[in-house]
């Protein structure tokens, strides 16, 4: 890991196991209650990561967690990272003016292509990248020149998709992009798991060789397994279950996290009721299987939220 990345990296404070959500996720029938969550379960709530889009900003519970609470991450939905034009002088005011209200430890979001053509509220269309050196490159580019911008720490996180272009694996993609940015990365595993059954792989292929010291945050989530005129896949749902298939890679990832700061549990479209099994089956296993990443579990340490033994899980996929 370049010395500059790891230097910045020790800076960055720890946060232990949240959650997330985006413009007015919250307020639809059968969502989850993010205050209630917080009283419950503390240590399974303790930052709010805030999907955000400039032109929208903050809805009240993002306002009112950010005033109240405090712990935040700001996921941008609005910025293709690989197109300089993107960071346009409005919108970099608009991102900086969200920052000072909501004062988050860092900033992430997918690096895809999240609009085509001029940016347009709403528009959400995210599309992954092309899995080649060059855009790998370009995207770095985009991180550099956002961190620049910012003052503030800008971690890519590997999107969902059914279909990549490129000869790359996600991975290694992902690899060549923080080399070149000095960067951390997001890494979700739940989209990982998606990739990785598009290709036809098992869920921890390309893991040993990955540089996991990289990774300052992990997303955890939900999936459903459908077919679509014989076209079997995975839809990142957000479901309150995790497949099988995400908690292998998690194994296989957990030991090396070595700079793990903050775990995000994306559930926020579910009931409580619904996901407090797997929430406390996650922060079980962070507690007792992210050994290395000393901060993180000194952040979570014992709580209410923990039960007295791990909670049963299901096994990796044969």
């Amino acid at each position: 890991m370049s010395s500059r990345f790891l230097e910045r990296a020790r800076r960055l404070p720890s946060l232990g196991l949240g959650l997330s959500t985006e413009y007015g996720a919250l307020r639809a029938p059968g969502s989850l209650d993010l205050f209630e969550a917080r009283r419950a379960l503390p240590r399974c709530a303790s930052f709010l990561e805030l999907g955000v889009e400039v032109e929208k900003g903050l809805d009240r519970d993002a306002r009112r967690w950010a005033r109240e609470v405090g712990p935040t991450t700001y996921h941008f939905l609005d910025v293709n990272l690989h197109e300089p034009q993107d960071l346009d002088p409005a919108w970099l005011e608009g991102v900086r003016a969200l920052v000072a209200e909501a004062r988050p430890a860092w900033l992430c979001g997918d690096a895809g292509m999240w609009h085509f053509g001029p940016r347009a509220q709403g528009h959400m269309l995210l599309l992954p990248p092309v899995l080649t050196r060059d855009a790998a490159y370009e995207l770095a580019d985009g991180v550099a020149a956002l961190r620049e911008a910012t003052g503030l720490e800008v971690l890519p996180e590997n999107p969902p998709g059914h279909l990549y272009l490129g000869d790359l694996h996600l991975l290694d993609f992902f690899a060549l992009l923080c080399e070149r940015a000095d960067t951390g990365m997001l890494l979700d595993v739940a989209h990982l798991v998606i990739f990785q059954a598009e290709r036809g792989l098992p869920p921890t292929a390309g893991l040993d060789g990955f540089p996991l010291d990289r990774v300052i945050e992990l997303h955890m989530a939900g999936g459903r397994r459908r077919d679509v005129e014989g076209l079997a896949l995975i839809e990142d749902d957000h479901a309150p279950r995790l497949l099988p298939e995400t908690w292998a890679a998690f194994d296989a990832c957990a030991p090396r996290l070595t700079e793990l700061r903050a775990v995000v549990f994306e559930c926020e479209r579910n009931p409580l009721r619904a996901c407090e099994e797997e929430m406390r089956a996650l922060h079980a296993a962070l507690g007792a299987r992210v050994a290395p990443a000393a901060p993180l579990h000194e952040a979570l340490g014992p709580s209410p939220c923990a039960p007295h033994a791990p909670a049963p899980r299901p096994g990796p996929p044969a």
